[in-house]
């Protein structure tokens, strides 16, 4: 299995961001399998023809989504935990809840604030 990224230099979306996404939808979707290694920061870098900070930004976040993690000197890998996105997203939402009521907001303003966020990042 092979790893192809596109980056569109001419996007508004920044290239780290592009790569981000395209790792995580992969990897969440199972066309990438757990426990697959993905390339070197340098080696993806250089096949992409970005900075190498480009593409460690874009694995630094990654890893903090639980989507990958970096085994020392063995490499970086697709994480085994989807259920790590699925706890940051309960504890995001928790928190939400919680400052939403702090404001006194009703129920239903909270929601649909939420709806609309959702839409927003969603329909784009």
């Amino acid at each position: 299995m092979t790893l192809t990224i596109a980056v569109d230099h001419e996007s508004t979306t920044a290239p780290y961001e592009q790569l981000r996404a395209q790792i995580s939808e992969r990897a969440r979707s199972g066309r990438l399998p757990v426990g697959y290694k993905l390339p070197t920061v340098r080696g993806l870098a250089e096949q992409l023809g970005l900075a190498a900070n480009t593409v460690a930004k874009a694995y630094k976040a990654l890893e903090a989504d639980g989507v990958i993690e970096t085994r020392g000197r063995h490499g970086t890998f697709v994480a085994a935990a989807g259920d790590a996105a699925t706890r940051r997203a309960a504890t995001a939402a928790a928190q939400y809840a919680e400052e939403a009521r702090r404001l006194g907001l009703s129920r239903e303003a909270a929601e649909a604030a939420l709806n609309e966020a959702l839409r927003a990042a969603y329909d784009s």
